[in-house]
C-alpha cells in the first residue's frame, strides 16, 4: 500500500568560488554498496550555522548515512520532462520506492511504497509496484520503466528545532555521485525541507543566511535533473511543443498544450482521490473540447471532431463520480439548514448511505476509465494534434483576427438557446432546456478565456458576462438534480418504514429555489448581453 506526504523544501549550491566540491576522500565510492556507511561524507562545516535565523532556536546532528538510489524512467525520459521522478531507494529510514509529483515551484507530493518482501535491498530491482505504475500512467502510457541513472549520496543530517525543542526543518548536506553508463558527476548540494505545519517564510530566511555565506539556490530542480544534465544527457522535451508567435494556430495550441498538461497532471490526482481532482480534470476535458469546436476556422473539425467524441466520453466518465460529489455536498448542506424539530427520523444516517453506496460505484467508473485502452489512445491523439497540427489556412492570420469570431459564433449559440428556454412554459421541458442553455453558457465562457492573452479586456468582460449565465443556470440545474435524488431517498426512506417528511421539505425548498432563479434569469441575461461587449469584438 501507497502512502504520501507534501514535502516544501528548497536545493541550494555552493556558488563558485566558494565551498566547492567535497574533499575526494569524502565523496561516495563509484559502484559503492547500499548500507556502507561513507567515512566521513559531505562536510557540513561550510553550511553557516542557521541558529538565530528566523525561529531556529538551536540545531540537533543525525549523523551520515549513506543513500543508494536507482532512478526508472522511460526510455525517452517522459517523466523527466514533466517533472516526475521515480526511485528506488535503500539506505535512510525511508528505504522503498518513491515517486514525486510536483504541485508548485520547490513543492511536491512524495508517494511511497515498501519495497517488497521479496526484493533483497542490496540489488537493484525493475519491477516497479503497480500502485506507483499506476500514478505515472498518463505520463507514459505503453513505455516501460527502466533504470535511467543511479545516484548515491553521502548525508549529513541536521534537525532545525525550535525553542520549544520542535522540529521545523531537515538539513541534509549531501556528496552526491551520479553514474549513467559509463559517465558519473559529483557535486555536494544542501537541501532544506520542512516539517509539517512549518510556515514556508523559513525557507526566504535560510535562502538570506545562505546567500551570506556563498550558498544559491540550486540551478536544478532536483538530484535527477542535474545528474541528467552532468551526465550529458540532452534535455528532455514534453510532447507538443512548438513556436508562440502571435498567429492564431501558436494562440490555440498553446491553450490546447496547457490544457492537456492540466489533464495529464491531475490522472494521478485523481487515481489518489485527491479534493477538487476529478472537477479540475474535467474541466480541462471540457475546455479542451470546447476549443476544438470553437476553433473550426483554425484547426481541421474532421481530426478534432473524433478526439473531442472521446473528450466528451471522458467528461462523461467522470462525471459521473464528480457529479455525486457535488450533489451529497449539496444535500448535507441543505439538510444542516433544516431546525432540529423538522428532522424526523435518522436523515443523516439514510443520506451518509446513500451517498457510500453510490460514491464507491461512481469512483470505480472513473477509474476504470483511466484504466481503459481508449482512454490511453486519447491521450496519445491529443500528444499528435499539438506535434502535428491540423492547422487550416485561417491559422496563420493574426489571432486578434480570426479569435473574435469564434467567441461571436458562441455568443450567439447562447442567446439562441436562453432565449428558446425563456419563452417556454415553467416545467420538466423546460428544465432540459435551460439546462442546454448551461451548456452553450459554459462553452462561451470557455472560449472568452482561452481567447483572453490575445484579445485582453474584451474576451475577459465576455467570460464574466457568460459566467454569470451559466452559475445561475448551473445553480438551477443542481436544484433540478437535488429534487430527483430527494425523491428517491424518500422512497428508500419509506421501503424501510422511516419517515419522508424531511426529505419533502427540502424538495419544497429545491422547488422554491428554482422558481426563484428562473425569475431572475432576464435581468442576468439583460446584462449580459450587453451590446458593448459584442461591438469590442467586431
Amino acid at each position: 500500500m501507497a502512502d504520501s506526504k507534501r514535502e516544501i523544501e528548497r536545493k541550494f549550491e555552493f556558488a563558485p568560488g566558494k565551498a566547492g566540491k567535497p574533499a575526494k576522500d569524502d565523496r561516495p565510492r563509484k559502484g559503492a554498496k547500499p548500507g556502507k556507511r561513507a567515512k566521513s561524507g559531505a562536510d557540513p562545516a561550510r553550511v553557516p550555522d542557521l541558529t538565530g535565523t528566523a525561529g531556529i532556536a538551536r540545531t540537533r546532528g543525525r549523523g551520515t548515512v549513506l543513500l543508494d538510489a536507482v532512478y526508472y524512467d522511460t526510455p525517452d525520459r517522459r517523466l523527466a520532462a514533466g517533472g516526475v521522478t521515480l526511485r528506488r531507494r535503500t539506505g535512510g529510514e525511508d528505504a522503498g520506492w518513491h515517486l514525486k509529483l510536483p504541485v508548485s515551484p520547490g513543492v511536491r507530493d512524495e508517494v511511497h511504497a515498501p519495497l517488497a518482501a521479496s526484493e533483497d535491498p542490496d540489488r537493484d530491482s525493475d519491477s516497479v509496484p503497480g500502485a506507483l505504475a499506476a500514478l505515472v500512467r498518463s505520463r507514459i502510457r505503453r513505455q516501460p520503466l527502466e533504470p535511467q541513472v543511479r545516484l548515491v549520496s553521502s548525508r549529513d543530517l541536521t534537525h532545525l528545532l525550535d525553542a520549544d525543542g520542535h522540529l521545523l526543518a531537515e538539513l541534509s548536506t549531501d556528496a552526491v555521485l551520479a553514474e549513467r553508463g559509463a559517465a558519473t558527476a559529483e557535486w555536494t548540494e544542501v537541501e532544506v525541507e520542512l516539517a509539517d505545519g512549518t510556515d514556508p517564510a523559513l525557507l526566504d530566511a535560510v535562502e538570506k543566511t545562505f546567500h551570506a555565506a556563498g550558498l544559491k539556490v540550486s540551478d536544478a530542480p532536483s538530484k535527477l535533473a542535474r545528474a541528467l544534465a552532468d551526465t550529458g544527457a540532452a534535455p528532455p522535451a514534453p510532447p507538443g511543443t512548438g513556436p508562440a508567435d502571435g498567429s492564431a494556430g501558436a494562440h490555440v495550441l498553446a491553450y490546447l498544450r496547457e490544457q492537456r498538461d492540466i489533464l495529464v497532471a491531475q490522472d494521478p490526482a485523481v487515481r489518489r482521490d485527491l479534493p477538487d481532482s476529478v472537477h479540475q480534470m474535467r474541466v480541462a476535458t471540457r475546455r479542451l473540447r470546447s476549443a476544438f469546436k470553437s476553433h473550426r476556422k483554425v484547426l481541421d473539425r474532421e481530426v478534432t471532431d473524433p478526439i473531442a467524441e472521446q473528450l466528451r466520453r471522458l467528461a462523461a466518465e467522470l462525471g459521473v463520480d464528480r457529479d455525486q460529489e457535488v450533489l451529497a455536498r449539496r444535500l448535507r448542506e441543505r439538510l444542516d439548514e433544516v431546525p432540529a424539530e423538522l428532522r424526523l427520523g435518522p436523515v443523516a444516517d439514510r443520506l451518509r448511505t446513500w451517498d457510500t453506496a453510490r460514491r464507491q460505484a461512481s469512483r470505480g467508473k472513473a477509474l476504470a476509465a483511466l484504466d481503459s485502452a481508449w482512454y490511453l489512445a486519447l491521450l496519445d491523439s491529443l500528444d499528435a494534434v499539438l506535434a502535428d497540427p491540423p492547422l487550416l489556412k485561417a491559422a496563420a492570420r493574426p489571432a486578434e483576427s480570426v479569435l473574435p469570431k469564434g467567441l461571436l459564433h458562441d455568443d450567439e449559440r447562447l442567446a439562441e438557446r436562453v432565449e428558446q428556454a425563456l419563452a417556454m412554459e415553467p416545467g420538466a421541458d423546460r428544465d432540459v432546456a435551460l439546462h442546454g442553455a448551461r451548456k452553450a453558457a459554459k462553452r462561451a465562457r470557455y472560449a472568452a478565456d482561452a481567447a483572453r492573452s490575445a484579445l485582453g479586456k474584451p474576451a475577459k468582460r465576455m467570460s464574466k458576462a457568460a459566467k454569470s449565465v451559466q452559475t445561475l443556470l448551473g445553480d438551477h440545474q443542481d436544484s433540478v438534480v437535488s429534487r430527483e435524488a430527494l425523491r428517491g431517498i424518500a422512497e428508500e426512506a419509506v421501503g424501510a418504514s422511516e419517515a419522508s417528511f424531511t426529505w419533502g421539505l427540502l424538495y419544497a425548498r429545491e422547488e422554491a429555489f428554482a422558481e426563484r432563479l428562473e425569475r431572475e434569469l432576464p435581468d442576468v441575461w439583460d446584462r449580459a448581453r450587453d451590446p458593448e461587449l459584442r461591438s469590442a469584438l467586431t
